[in-house]
């Protein structure tokens, strides 16, 4: 049977000093719109955005993207600076903890410019108020002197825009999300867009790559373009230390095999977690604090990390009583989904029943 043609250039080999290829190494986002795989309906949006915005020659106006964590909202508060060819500045939300260290950000706002604060939700409220008149009106209030004697300084600024995004919009204060003209949430990904994204940066890479092995490494991403660029690189190593540099179907199994990731994508974590809740706790329903203590792990740990996949793979279930496994968890581990739990009907008396006083 003859193999699945390769793509990308080269045979492979990697070379160690080649300044050209570190500069691809390092530009794997996509520069411009038309680069970026899926979310079509976002980029559709924004394309008229940005259409508007050069027949008006007016600033684009502020932007929120939120969304599950590696989906594109960093790579979409920076193409959009490269497609108006103006400049972005970058900061956090966490970073900025008092007004004084957001007033050097919009004073240096140029006409047009951008200004992208990621983790828009854990800016402190005071920071927060501060920016709602930069944000509407283009002015900051700087308060002049104490007491008595204190009066607030209107300084002008230049229109600039401002990009959000966030992994938890619920936590923004409404007065913040009213303020952002555009609102787009990032969704997850296909596996057959994340087989473009992973050929597509393997060819940035000069790394060859069947058809079937960049749809191999998609399969087990998640749905999340990060996750798939990471397997790609481990990928990538693996063919370069054990093959001639190609990455082939049979090849991107092995390299995932060894990082320990299954056909659904569930790394050893996630597997020893259904383990437990199926092996110990006979399926559940049980808390996450106990899930916890028996994995010897931090609970913040099993809620940010493990348990956000296997609920939306449908692994397991919430419920007011705790996790239960699902039979699709218990048919991935080859385990028996032990039967599921019923409230007993109570025979014997209660606390409330009438007392008999013979």
């Amino acid at each position: 049977m003859p193999r699945e043609p390769i793509v990308g250039p080269g045979s492979g080999a990697v070379t160690a000093a080649d300044p050209e290829r570190r500069q691809r190494d390092e530009a794997l986002r996509p520069r411009l719109l038309d680069e970026v795989i899926g979310q079509k309906a976002v980029v559709d949006r924004l394309r008229i955005a940005l259409n508007a915005c050069r027949k008006l020659r007016e600033p684009m106006g502020h932007i929120l993207f939120d969304g599950p964590p590696g989906l594109g909202k960093t790579t979409f508060a920076t193409v959009l600076p490269n497609e108006l060819d103006a400049p972005v500045q970058i900061t956090s939300g966490p970073a900025l903890t008092r007004p004084a260290d957001l007033l050097p950000y919009l004073t240096n706002a140029k006409e047009g410019s951008f200004l992208f604060i990621d983790e828009i939700h854990r800016t402190p409220r005071i920071v927060e108020e501060f920016i709602y008149s930069a944000m509407e009106d283009f002015r900051v209030g700087i308060p002049i002197g104490e007491g008595l004697n204190a009066r607030t300084m209107w300084m002008k600024l230049n229109r600039f825009t401002l990009i959000g995004a966030t992994t938890r919009s619920g936590m923004l204060t409404g007065p913040m999300r009213d303020r952002f003209k555009h609102h787009e949430h990032l969704d997850f990904y296909t596996a057959e867009e994340l087989a473009k994204i992973v050929a597509i940066n393997a060819q940035k890479l000069s790394t060859p790559i069947e058809p079937a092995a960049a749809l191999e490494i998609a399969r087990r991403s998640r749905g999340t373009p990060r996750i798939a660029n990471a397997r790609l690189w481990w990928a990538r190593n693996y063919a370069a230390s054990e093959h001639d540099g190609a990455i082939t179907l049979d090849v991107a199994r092995a390299a995932l095999a060894m990082a320990e990731i299954d056909a659904e994508g569930l790394d050893k974590q996630d597997r020893r977690y259904l383990e437990t809740l199926l092996g110990v706790f006979g399926g559940g329903p049980t808390g996450v604090e106990s899930l916890a203590a028996t994995m010897n792990l931090a609970a913040d740990t099993l809620g940010d990390e493990v348990e956000p996949y296997l609920l939306r793979a449908q692994f397991i279930v919430r419920s007011p009583r705790g996790r239960i496994a699902t039979p699709k968890a218990a048919s991935h581990l080859n385990l028996p989904l032990p039967p599921p739990v019923t409230n007993k009907k109570q025979t014997g008396p209660t606390l409330f029943d009438p007392i008999d006083p013979s």
